[in-house]
């Protein structure tokens, strides 16, 4: 049956898959990154921080154990085939952050406000995908280009990733150094007797993980038994945006793929959940100076994404699977990014007297 239809299509419904699970995530689970990042910060809780450990720990282990089986190859993923620029991982990573901030949501948790009636969230939506295709591939792409020139690495050099330098080092093998990374990262995040307390959230943090890993497998799968040459992806919600606006323009003209079954995804994900806890209502924006705010940080969002090639599911989650270098660098900068800008929105940076 499967062999009757078009791999485009196979890999958009695992696309649609992962992201009805991010969706449900969202709304169910509160899984967002800027309310882990204002929790930590002022909230005084960690508990959606660890969360994203779980989701981070879940994947990594998840993707390195089909790795040893063969079912994927970390090789095949974009993380792992370009040479790492750090300063790009920073300097994007720093812009995503700021910008995260302004917006008040990133890429994946606009598409999860937008699922509950958040109109708000619809312009974030629309900034962003137009801001990743300005530089990704529009007319910032050339500067782009000459600032963050991206290469792939040579037949024999070893991938851009923590376990597999690790595992040249050390001569253990990529699998024990990666599933270990990620029992690490998992025991460590579990560590709190607060989280064990509400096993739903680290429920909803492993759906995560599961989502990111059936990414990687289906797409894998596809790339692997079909004819057309498709790409091995999990979800990210920069570039996807843009690809997906320009599907829903001209569908007819270009296949559907995996990136718009993502973003499609978590829209009916979140809008499931919205409507299972009741939370589903229209808002709009009553504030110009916040529209304003919100759409100078979608822009910031989309191009800083670009730069660092991925945003905080991106990079923050997808990357990590593979235990990329650049998923860490830019998650911190992510974070310091955001910092900045929630104190400069929630404190301003006038001296205390």
């Amino acid at each position: 049956m499967l062999e009757s239809i078009p791999e485009h299509i196979l890999v958009a419904a695992v696309g649609l898959f992962g992201g009805v699970l991010l969706g449900l995530a969202a709304r169910l689970g509160r899984f967002c990154t800027l309310g882990a990042i204002e929790d930590v910060l002022y909230g005084g809780s960690d508990m959606r921080m660890r969360m994203w450990g779980i989701a981070i720990g879940t994947a990594v282990l998840g993707s390195f154990s089909l790795m040893a089986t063969g079912l994927i190859d970390g090789g095949d993923s974009y993380y792992l085939s370009i040479k790492w620029l750090p300063w790009a991982s920073v300097i994007g990573g720093l812009m995503f952050g700021y910008g995260m901030a302004l917006a008040g949501n990133c890429g994946f948790g606009a598409i999860a406000r937008l699922g509950g009636g958040d109109l708000r969230s619809f312009v974030i939506v629309l900034v962003m995908g137009v801001s990743t295709y300005v530089v990704l591939s529009g007319p910032l792409a050339p500067l782009r280009d000459m600032l963050f020139a991206q290469s792939p690495i040579l037949p024999g050099d070893t991938p851009p990733g923590i376990a597999h330098a690790t595992a040249r080092w050390t001569g253990l093998s990529v699998t024990v150094v990666g599933m270990g990374i990620g029992l690490v990262i998992l025991v460590f995040s579990a560590s709190s007797r607060a989280f064990l307390d509400t096993p739903k959230y680290a429920i909803w943090a492993a759906v995560v993980g599961l989502a990111i890993i059936s990414g990687w497998l289906g797409t894998s799968w596809v790339a692997h038994t079909g004819f057309e040459a498709l790409p091995v992806v999990s979800h990210s919600f920069a570039a996807p945006l843009g690809e997906s606006i320009l599907w829903w323009m001209v569908g007819s003209a270009q296949p559907v793929s995996f990136a718009v079954g993502s973003v499609a995804g978590v829209w009916l994900g979140a809008f499931i959940g919205s409507l299972i806890k009741g939370h589903f209502r229209w808002e709009a924006c009553e504030d110009p100076r916040e529209l304003r705010r919100q759409i100078f940080g979608a822009a910031l969002m989309g191009a800083g994404a670009v730069i660092a090639l991925g945003c905080t599911v991106g990079q923050g989650i997808s990357a990590f699977s593979m235990l990329a270098f650049s998923a860490p660098v830019t998650f911190i900068a992510i974070f310091a990014g955001a910092s900045f800008g929630l104190r400069q929105l929630i404190v301003g940076f006038s001296p205390a007297e």
